[in-house]
Parts: C-alpha cells; structure tokens; sequence
C-alpha cells in the first residue's frame, strides 16, 4: 500500500462516515426515530475521524508536507465532505507520489518525525495494531468524557 493509496482510502471512508453520521441526524430530527441512528453513524465517524487524522499525519510526515498543508488536510475532515477534495487537490500537486521513506538521504541526520516514520515503515502490521489501540484509546476517553453537544 503506497501513501497515496492509504490516504485515498481513509480520505474516502471519512466522506462515507459523514454521510452516515448526516443521515443518522436526520433520521433522529427529520423523522423523530430516536438517538440510535445518531449514534451508530457519530461511533463510526468519530473512529475514522481519528483514523483519518493518524494517517494523514503519517502521510505528512512521510511526504514532507509544510505544517500549513497537514493543518489542511486535517481541517478537510472537520468540514464535510471536503477530505476528498484535499486528497484530489494534493495529488494534482504531486503531493502524494513515491513510496514510503525508509531512510534519511544520505549524509543528513533524521529527526524524530523521521525515526518513527520509519519504525512504522519497517513494521507496517504492527504499526497498524498500535495505531488502531491508540485510536480505540481516544475513542474510549472521548465517549467517557460525552458528546459534544449534550442531548436532547
């Protein structure tokens, strides 16, 4: 899996999950069926929001994107339905070629961005598990804490 393809994927997955989180609204407002459509819909949306924001870190790191660029991409995720348009809008700019980083070039020394990018590179399954426990962590202490907006 190439950067570009992850990204597209999660990019994709978060414009699927705002169209479910909308719709669950919709069912509990539109049509009074209660908090379960929100529910479900806000779970899964929130998981791949974080999911979204890992990736897109990762991605950042790994292309070297300015701190202005990762700000817009994870900013893309706040607003619906505009991570796909990002994802498009980095591609067009050639922003998501190559592949993974393995290594600094030579003659230059890593920082610590670098390093563990490439930790995660050299082990991508269990960059995968730790990323997902992590996600799952924040998840859990956000569901803790409440929603956003008290219910009505």
């Amino acid at each position: 899996m190439t950067p570009r393809s992850l990204f597209r994927a999660l990019a994709v997955a978060e414009l699927v999950t705002w169209t479910m989180l909308l719709v669950g609204m919709l069912m509990k407002y539109g049509f009074g069926l209660g908090d379960l459509p929100v529910r479900i819909g806000g779970s899964v949306h929130g998981f791949v929001f974080l999911a979204y924001l890992v990736v897109t870190t990762v991605v950042a790191v790994n292309q070297r994107w300015s701190f202005g660029t990762l700000a817009l991409g994870w900013a893309s995720a706040v607003v619906p339905y505009t991570t796909l348009p990002f994802e498009v809008g980095v591609v067009r700019r050639g922003m998501l070629d190559g592949p993974w980083r393995r290594s600094a070039p030579a003659g230059t020394q890593p920082g610590f961005w670098d390093r563990l990018l490439f930790s995660v590179v050299r082990r991508p399954a269990v960059a995968v598990v730790v990323g997902v426990v992590l996600v799952v962590l924040v998840f859990v202490v956000l569901l803790t804490i409440g929603p956003p907006v008290p219910s009505r």
